[in-house]
């Protein structure tokens, strides 16, 4: 099919085949400057997918002939060792004083100290291309657009150059990107296949679109927990731009999404940016109506979740959008439509390079509104911040890795904080542990001290807010995240106005937890460490895989005038005397390494509690872990896992494929994880089933999460259960029925408002948790879990329910009527001893996104307490 690309009312070839290398209304001077990507790669745009390092090297022949219009900004690497790196493209004029450009944008908004010189302020619009890496018609893009802005001297070109800073991402996910590309060109032949059942159309398991960890990076935007996110960042933060497009692919039988967004809308989003949303809409779809092209606006995609590619910086003062094209990892070069047309990548190219342009010019037309508007945007942060709470102390209460691990998520994000410097008692305040305002609050010299006054404000408060008020309850992602809750930090809310005292934390002795000295001439009779947040778990795998004997503590107990929890760490001489003079430095180091509260102590001889030769201190043994990937199971549940162990413990795991459990030497394994999966009916058949169930008998440990519990729920062996229906469901029946048939009857347009009265997109829940358990070691202080579905789970009958919900221990979020009913009396985690083994039930996911710090406690315990 012929197909044109009609740009601001010039008809210009689509870049394909011979028009590639001119367009109209472009001077011959300035085509000739800048090879096309045709005569650079050897083939036209849309023929075939382009590896990463190739596009990269194109923008590196681009800077080559025409340095003084484009600046290539390399930021870092992917866990593969691939390239990641932003253009920046402008006007000469505009290059000459980028750095002066940057840094008077953070000048202005109060990131960086000092004066903004009184030169004028283009804005900054940032267009970010292929987070998802198979969704990689965006990458071929990036080369047609910035061969357009630097190749054209058209009107709308000259004016986005003349009067913006553009800086272009190729590829936010180049590891995914060339999983993609890579598998597709060995699929292709001579001509692309459109037929949709062709070999090509159907990518293997795990797909092109996430990063090497298998993390979705577009949801890692706040929490920044993969490297490619951390390193965009950190580079985005240095930038703060104005504008910010994210481009995607959705199904292939979708037409075109762009603005405005759907509801709901976040309640913080400004006027000016929800305006701006119809703007963009208003350009894309004089492009669009152009060309004939279909597209819609206002659904599906909402502007809510804060850790988006359109969210975040929407957020962060910027007008952010989603750009969505059909397609994806499953179109390929070609793909014949259920109405018998053929979508092609060149059609898809032209579809995003319009919407580029299109975005890009939206801003061209009011530079000075954006630049106005922005800088407005952080006055009110800093000096009128919205929302009910102008501060916040979180406690610290001994426990530094939970604190260290805020810390860095909060300086990530470029949000100040500091100590409060001395003790003192202000006025009451919103406690998110209870859910309740407190009369009064009484602050520690070290407690954490955040003041609404400053940049950040606005994402500030969305990251702390309780409960964020939804307009429309259809929503795309999880609709609670709340730090507190995610940290397991206890957090008051303040109505008033408190500022740091101090930006360096005090030393201050904690009786609960203070950190005994070591030095070289004593030698302690053992070393004790909290079970209390990460730096715990991760000095406990380093010292297991050095062959450190490790016991815990079944019980609380007191020695030496300090309270140690159930679950502390008892790494005792006695047992690892082959070590010699080697063990105090061995468990120092480890200390130093992973940042976890290490106690000396002289005796073992405890005040009250179990001594540490008691029965009620089990030795800790170094588990040979498995988990179970591959085709059916999501790679997100599957990647937490897995990046959990790899990059945060350092501690081994093996990768089982599912379709190979049958061949597993069980006895080379001691902990089997089961991810949630949407086809353990085929992975756990009877024969292999039964294998598992032995190997548990003998003293094997099966981690069943989320689905993969679902699955294993009634079958022979294992105790959980599914409830019966529920009481209020059946009250809700009844009461239907008494009243007028027609009342209950559904309508179709509402048919998704309908069903997610069965739903739970993600909401929090405040968990009663048996913290004598091993399952619940360190978890005294309470636990919230994000809950994502309502598996109705009855109490276990023989084993130990160690994490439950009550009548009422909603949180926040949205939860649907029917998923609220489930909710009631519920079991979430449990334990089943089973022969001289043990399962693990864990009804939610506690790695969930990599970002849910207290559950990594609770997934540690898992492993490495429960059965020993």
């Amino acid at each position: 099919m012929k197909h044109f690309l009609l740009l601001a009312g010039l008809t210009v070839a689509s870049l394909s085949a011979s028009a590639q290398s001119t367009s109209s209304g472009s001077s011959a001077a300035s085509s000739a400057a800048v090879d096309s990507p045709a005569k650079f790669l050897g083939y036209q745009i849309g023929e075939r997918f382009t590896p990463h390092h190739r596009v990269l090297a194109y923008a590196e022949q681009v800077a080559r002939q025409i340095p003084n219009r484009i600046k290539l900004i390399p930021y870092g690497t992917t866990y593969e060792g691939r390239q990641l790196m932003v253009v920046a493209v402008g006007s000469e004029a505009n290059l000459s004083r980028l750095e002066e450009i940057r840094t008077n944008n953070l000048k202005r908004i109060g990131l960086m100290d000092g004066t903004p010189t009184a030169a004028a302020q283009p804005p900054i619009a940032w267009l970010s291309y292929n987070v998802h890496g198979n969704e990689a018609v965006s990458s071929e893009t990036f080369m047609d657009v910035l061969y357009r802005l630097l190749s054209s001297s058209d009107a709308v070109t000259q004016k986005i150059i003349n009067s913006t800073v553009v800086i272009l991402d190729p590829g936010l996910n180049p590891d995914g990107h060339d999983r993609y590309v890579n598998w597709y060109n060995q699929m292709l032949g001579r001509t692309p296949d459109p037929t949709p059942s062709a070999r090509e159309h159907s990518e293997p398991w795990p797909g092109g679109r996430y990063t090497h960890y298998l993390f979705d990076p577009n949801r890692d935007w706040a929490w920044q927990t993969q490297e490619v996110t951390q390193q965009r960042m950190a580079l985005y933060q240095q930038w703060m731009p104005h504008l910010h497009g994210d481009f995607h692919e959705m199904s292939v039988e979708s037409p075109y999404y762009f603005a405005p967004s759907a509801k709901p809308y976040h309640e913080d989003i400004t006027p000016f940016q929800r305006k701006f949303q119809q703007t963009i809409g208003e350009y894309c779809s004089r492009y669009f109506d152009k060309n004939g092209w279909l597209y819609y606006t206002r659904e599906r995609f909402d502007l809510f979740y804060p850790s988006y590619g359109d969210t975040y910086p929407t957020y962060n003062g910027a007008i952010g959008m989603t750009f969505e094209q059909g397609g994806s990892g499953r179109a390929g070069l070609a793909i014949e439509k259920a109405d018998g047309d053929t979508l092609t990548l060149r059609q898809r190219i032209d579809h995003h390079v319009a919407s580029s342009i299109a975005t890009l010019e939206s801003v061209a037309d009011r530079p000075a509104e954006v630049v106005k508007e922005f800088g407005q945007f952080f006055d009110k942060s800093r000096n009128s911040p919205i929302g009910v709470y102008k501060s916040y102390v979180i406690k610290s209460n001994g426990d530094t890795g939970r604190l260290k691990a805020l810390q860095l998520l909060l300086e990530r994000n470029k949000i100040s904080y500091g100590y409060s410097g001395k003790a003192q008692t202000v006025a009451g305040g919103f406690n998110y542990t209870t859910q309740k305002n407190d009369k009064s609050v009484s602050v520690d010299a070290d407690d954490i001290v955040i003041s609404a006054y400053q940049p950040k404000s606005t994402l500030l408060k969305i990251l702390f807010e309780q409960n964020s008020s939804l307009e429309d309850s259809a929503t795309y992602d999880i609709t609670a995240w709340a730090l507190p809750y995610a940290f397991g930090l206890q957090t008051y809310g303040l109505t008033t106005r408190i500022n740091p005292g101090s930006s360096q934390q005090p030393t201050v002795s904690h009786p609960q937890s203070a950190t005994g000295s070591t030095t070289a001439n004593v030698r302690p009779y053992a070393y004790l460490v909290r079970w209390q947040s990460l730096p715990s778990v991760q000095m406990l795998a380093g010292l297991l895989k050095q062959k450190i004997r490790v016991r815990a503590a079944e019980k609380p107990f007191d020695l030496e005038n300090k309270k140690y929890p159930s679950g502390t760490l008892i790494v005792a001489r006695a047992g690892n005397e082959r070590l010699g003079d080697r063990f105090d430095a061995l468990v120092r180091a480890e200390a130093t390494r992973t940042g976890a509260d290490l106690t000396p102590v002289q005796t073992g001889f405890v005040t009250t509690g179990s001594d540490f030769g008691s029965d009620f201190v089990s030795g800790l043994k170094a588990p040979r872990v498995g988990v179970v990937i591959g085709e059916g199971t999501p790679p997100p549940s599957a990647g937490e896992v897995w990046h959990f162990f790899d990059q945060e413990l350092n501690y081994p795991i093996a990768l089982l494929d599912g379709n190979t459990l049958g061949n597993v030497q069980w006895n080379k394994l001691d902990v089997l994880i089961l991810p949630t999966n949407y086809n353990y009916g085929r992975f756990l058949n009877d024969k292999t089933l039964t294998a598992i169930k032995e190997w548990v008998r003998a003293g094997g440990k099966l981690i069943a999460m989320e689905r993969a519990a679902s699955f294993l729920a009634g079958k022979e062996g294992f105790e959980l259960k599914e409830k019966e229906r529920s009481a209020d469901v059946d009250k809700a029946a009844d009461k239907a029925k008494k009243g007028n048939p027609t009342d209950s009857l559904k309508l179709y347009i509402d048919r998704e408002r309908t069903a997610i009265s069965d739903e739970i997109p993600g909401s929090i829940y405040r968990v009663d948790i048996d913290a004598s358990h091993p399952l619940g070691f360190g978890l005294a202080g309470g636990y919230y879990s994000l809950v994502q579905n309502a598996y109705n789970f009855d109490f276990l009958k023989d084993g130990w329910n160690v994490g439950y919900l009550k009548t009422n221990n909603y949180v926040a979020g949205f939860s649907g009527r029917n998923a609220k009913g489930k909710l009631k009396n519920t079991l979430l985690m449990g334990v089943q001893s089973f022969g001289r083994g043990s399962i693990v039930y864990l009804a939610d996911d506690p790695l969930f996104r990599g970002f849910w710090y207290n559950g990594k406690l609770l997934f540690s315990n898992a492993v490495f307490m429960v059965g020993n």
